[in-house]
């Protein structure tokens, strides 16, 4: 038992470290950022190769100015929607089912024990991340398979721009057991209309208040996607506040 519980601490804390990587890198950030690469190091989850990337960026971020870090954060994930964090951006878009399934899945947190801050946005995937760390292992491995082919799809957006942040899209890959596509070459082309590749789902099936458990057990979080339209055309702006 002793060490089943080490595991799940260990995964969970590597989700929650994942998650914190992925945030706006400002002062408070930074100042935690040291700590956060050793308890990726000591949790022992993640492959050598994926620590060796992961701390690469860190050192990127470390040795850049601040603000030249945090420009680079916002030009990668607020400028497109090829890249956006915001999860629903990719499966809702701007359509009125966006509001709904925030909605939705804000009671899925609530009924988790989790509270969200006024700044902070429930479909982003920081926040879904800390969630995950919250649930049983295999519930956290669900939800994490759930949402691949969002983080793939993101993934793959930021390695054809050659950004050192594919290195943690790629780790929540690894631990969710999905191939890892590399872009195969880092040239930055034309983003596709995301309007245009995503439909919208008949239903968020899983976050409603129908169905979901007590806190400490699965919560069903389903975030899925259509396939595009034979005959539709070529396949985020987030304010600074909105960051979670």
């Amino acid at each position: 038992m002793a060490q089943f519980d080490r595991r799940q601490h260990a995964f969970a804390l590597t989700l929650r470290a994942l998650g914190y990587l992925l945030r706006y890198p400002d002062a408070e950030w930074r100042a935690h950022l040291n700590d956060v690469c050793g308890t990726l190091r000591d949790s022992r989850v993640l492959s050598g190769n994926r620590l060796e990337q992961i701390e690469s960026l860190a050192q990127t971020i470390r040795t850049a100015d601040e603000l030249d870090a945090e420009a680079a954060y916002v030009e990668l994930f607020d400028r497109g929607r090829g890249t956006a964090l915001h999860l629903f951006e990719h499966v809702h878009g701007d359509s009125r089912e966006r509001g709904p399934a925030m909605l939705d899945l804000i009671a899925t947190y609530e009924q988790a024990g989790l509270t969200l801050r006024g700044d902070e946005l429930p479909d982003h995937l920081t926040v879904l991340l800390e969630y995950a760390s919250t649930q049983p292992r295999e519930a956290a491995l669900a939800l994490l398979g759930e949402v691949a082919h969002i983080v793939q799809r993101i993934h793959g957006a930021v390695d054809k721009r050659g950004n050192a942040y594919a290195a943690v899209l790629g780790a929540l890959l690894d631990l969710a057991g999905v191939r890892v596509d590399t872009a195969g070459g880092h040239a930055h082309e034309p983003e596709p209309d995301l309007d245009a590749a995503w439909e919208e789902p008949a239903a968020f099936d899983g976050c409603g208040n129908q169905g979901q458990q007590g806190a400490g057990q699965a919560q069903p979080v389903h975030v899925v996607r259509r396939a595009p339209a034979v005959d539709s055309h070529a396949a985020h702006s987030a304010a600074r506040g909105e960051r979670a």
